[in-house]
């Protein structure tokens, strides 16, 4: 199976990949977006370690039942041959209604198939107020090509 672009990638390319990822995520499909790494893929999310497209979907199920009307932006930082970095922000809300802003950064290594066989993810929330949602488009799908990226930094 093959996933393009694949690697080497451009400054192109790989913003295409972080866009596809983008979306992927934000329709909130775990069987759908496992099916963008290789079968023994691995993860270190937070603090938790794990390998295999079934933990990646066991993972994602669980992240998404305690991230409600999830959204998330991804922007490309650098890329270098087979690696991407990425930046980015998503917003969702726990069971209680209170809104969070998640903040990040990650690193993915790809096969020569485009799959990501390498994903490391460091992640920082904060409570926000609904009224500073900025991520306001119609969930669960991606965001709208007409709908900015992220534009603030938040240092």
């Amino acid at each position: 199976m093959s996933r393009p672009p694949l690697p080497p990638f451009t400054k192109e390319t790989a913003a295409q990949k972080a866009r596809m990822a983008e979306d992927a995520w934000n329709f909130r499909d775990p069987e759908r977006v496992s099916l963008a790494y290789t079968e023994d893929s691995t993860w270190r999310n937070r603090g938790e370690f794990f390998q295999g497209r079934a933990a990646i979907v066991e993972f994602l199920k669980r992240k998404w039942a305690k991230e409600l009307d999830y959204r998330l932006i991804k922007d490309l930082w650098a890329f270098h041959d087979n690696r991407i970095a990425v930046r980015f922000q998503y917003e969702w809300h726990d069971a209680d209604g209170q809104w969070h802003r998640s903040y990040g950064n990650e690193q993915w290594e790809f096969s020569e198939a485009g799959l990501m066989k390498r994903r490391e993810a460091s992640i920082n929330d904060t409570v926000i107020k609904e009224s500073d949602r900025r991520f306001l488009w119609p969930a669960p799908g991606p965001r709208p090509a007409d709908y900015p990226g992220l534009t603030e930094s938040p240092f």
